[in-house]
């Protein structure tokens, strides 16, 4: 990651998500409490599957990486929101702002890319049962979530040797909650239309390709499962694949109304709704689905408070 520091701005100042100083320590217990709920889902979720055999699966494996994840990029975002309602100075170091946004951009992601992974284990388990095993072999699964990783973080280190390498010699008022590209660039007196490429390069090349992979994935599975004769074999399938694709929407949805949107016609505090969903909500209810929706994690969670006592 190659930070050049060109600019005369030192210290950027978020607008943040509300001005109202009684209004700041309700929405402090708020993400307080979503962040909490955040990190103990989440750990107890890659504890669980770690320790319980019968989540010893190809799927749970993703749902591990997925949950670890979320518990990263929530904390990419959500500790810093909670320090700058207290505080309200709301300001941040131009160093502190690329590292947030290098860790923000890379595990969003690595969460695209291990979410279709997800989506190809169930099209795998569903259109192919019996070669199942032979498809998703534990080589293969690492092999996944390491690709996924690295090609994320790689990603988000061009984004950010890119910005972070304009002049910011204007104002240095963030119009957000945390660093993201749309205010950064807004601020910058550079040429910003190479960051502008790289930026849409990337949500086309790896937002758009794992939501096709999923969308690819699902159509063929539904076909799948309508063509099974019977009605508890159907409702079995799309059991397994109810709360991915829970997951999926919540995730997807929330990205495509942020940055693949008009930015002359949609007010931006829905911009920063949109963003609190995907960068603090979502990390959070990604667990809790699977744990309410799925009997098999409902089972790994009693196995593994039975081990632990």
């Amino acid at each position: 990651m190659n930070i050049t520091n060109k600019t005369q701005v030192r210290v950027f100042v978020f607008s943040g998500l509300t001005d109202n100083l009684e209004l700041a320590p309700f929405l402090f217990m708020i993400f307080l409490h979503i962040y909490m709920v955040t990190v103990v889902g989440n750990i107890g979720m890659m504890a669980t599957v770690h320790i319980s055999s019968n989540l010893q699966t190809p799927m749970y494996f993703f749902l591990s990486y997925l949950s670890l994840v979320d518990l990263f990029y929530s904390s990419a975002i959500t500790p810093r929101v909670l320090f700058d309602l207290i505080s309200m100075k709301k300001a941040i170091t131009f160093v502190g702002c690329a590292l947030q946004f290098f860790f923000f951009a890379g595990l969003a992601c690595t969460e695209c890319l291990i979410l279709a992974n997800m989506a190809y284990d169930r099209y795998a388990a569903i259109c192919h049962p019996l070669h199942y095993v032979s498809i998703m072999t534990k080589k293969k699964c690492l092999c996944l979530v390491v690709l996924s990783f690295s090609i994320g973080f790689l990603q988000s280190s061009m984004q950010t040797s890119c910005i972070f390498s304009l002049q910011f010699c204007g104002s240095h008022i963030i119009d957000h909650f945390y660093c993201d590209v749309p205010p950064l660039l807004k601020l910058s007196c550079s040429d910003t239309n190479i960051c502008e490429m790289i930026t849409v390069s990337a949500i086309v090349s790896f937002v758009l390709s794992s939501f096709m992979i999923i969308l690819i994935s699902y159509t063929l599975i539904i076909s799948s499962i309508l063509r099974m004769k019977s009605a508890e074999g159907r409702q079995k399938a799309f059991s397994t694949c109810f709360s991915h694709v829970i997951c999926v929407s919540m995730f997807f949805v929330s990205v495509f109304f942020t940055y693949l949107r008009s930015h002359s016609n949609v007010i931006e505090n829905q911009h920063k709704m949109a963003a609190v969903f995907y960068s603090v909500v979502t990390p959070m209810l990604n667990p809790l689905i699977y744990s309410l929706r799925n009997k098999e994690v409902k089972r790994g969670i009693i196995q593994a408070v039975r081990k632990l006592l």
